[in-house]
């Protein structure tokens, strides 16, 4: 079997390190067809998602094809990193874990499937797949769905939304007298917003490029959608600033944050950057007055109900491993009923 796959995750990479090394969704063609102009690969998908950056490939040298990706990738950040790397039936069961939320931040999320779906469809649609990872991905999804039914690895899961909101309760305290401005409004900014209203935020703004979205999910929670080109003009009244926005370039700087920092008299600003890459500027950590917590900082708060899961993990493991068997056991027929016809 001649499949890789390779990446950073959150297990063995900083946010800091792993926004140099994300794809962006309109990147994601053009790095897949680089990877496999420069490295030979047959087939490639791509998988970037804040907690991780992964390729998946065929290749007829495996080991030479992951030298030439993790180079071309070291290249594209400008900084070396440790890629974990698996082959054969190791990528494949790696995959099928990935798939089903068993190697999540979040034990046992379901947003991963989602975009493990998506980031196949962008590579089905490109062309950039075939028969190997056409199989493999068909039946990883096969796999998480099969784990979602036959057990309860989502029980009392925690949404990273929730765990946001959570976050912010721990700081702040009652969420009734506060003011949240949301830069973003897509799934992960929806998904945070719901859960700050659910906490029984006072108001929600809602900042989106496009304004009809900001519109929509402002509506939706009673809140008041305002221009992305004027989100600055209610920081100095806000008290909770989420940004998940996919922006080219940091959206908010230490040394323009400070002077709405002096007028504030004292309340304290609570900052989430979920963006990879960052939206908000690290250096903001040092400001008096903000509190600023990025993507790594909600894995704590994310475990919280794990043990209630716990029993289930092993449960969830061994359909894993049943269908990493059958993808071996359908993979090594397919030579032979070839060679017989």
């Amino acid at each position: 079997m001649n499949l890789f796959s390779l990446g950073l995750s959150h297990h063995t990479a900083a946010v800091s390190l792993r926004e140099r090394f994300a794809v962006g969704d309109d990147q994601a063609n053009a790095v897949m067809r680089g990877l496999r102009e420069g490295a030979g690969l047959e087939e490639i998908v791509l998988l970037s998602t804040c907690n991780r950056v992964e390729v998946y490939g065929v290749a007829q040298d495996p080991a030479a094809a992951m030298e030439a990706v993790v180079a071309a990738l070291q290249r594209r950040a400008g900084r070396a990193a440790e890629f974990a790397r698996f082959t054969g039936g190791d990528s494949v069961h790696h995959l099928f874990r990935v798939a089903a939320g068993l190697d999540s931040m979040v034990l046992g999320e379901t947003e991963i499937l989602g975009q493990v779906k998506d980031a196949y469809a962008a590579a089905f649609g490109a062309g950039h797949t075939s028969a190997v990872l056409n199989r493999l991905f068909q039946q990883a999804f096969r796999a998480a769905k099969q784990v979602r039914s036959e057990t309860e690895i989502g029980r009392g899961a925690v949404s990273i939304g929730s765990a946001a909101a959570r976050l912010a309760a721990s700081d702040l305290g009652d969420l009734s007298a506060c003011r949240a401005l949301l830069l973003g409004a897509g799934e992960a900014g929806e998904d945070v917003a719901r859960s700050l209203h659910a906490r029984g935020l006072m108001e929600l703004l809602v900042a989106n490029r496009t304004f009809s979205r900001a519109e929509a999910l402002a509506a939706a929670l009673g809140g008041r959608a305002v221009e992305f080109e004027r989100w600055r003009d209610h920081l100095a009244t806000a008290d909770i600033v989420i940004a998940c926005a996919d922006a080219p370039s940091r959206l908010l700087r230490a040394d323009e944050l400070a002077p709405f920092l002096a007028v504030r008299e004292e309340r304290p600003l609570f900052l989430l950057d979920l963006a990879v890459p960052r939206d908000f500027d690290p250096a903001i950590r040092v400001l008096r007055g903000a509190t600023l917590h990025d993507i790594d900082d909600l894995e704590a708060v994310a475990r919280e109900g794990e043990s209630l899961r716990a029993a289930e993990v092993e449960k969830a493991e061994a359909v894993i491993a049943a269908q990493v068997a059958e993808f071996a056991r359908r993979a090594a027929e397919r030579p032979a009923l070839a060679a017989a016809a």
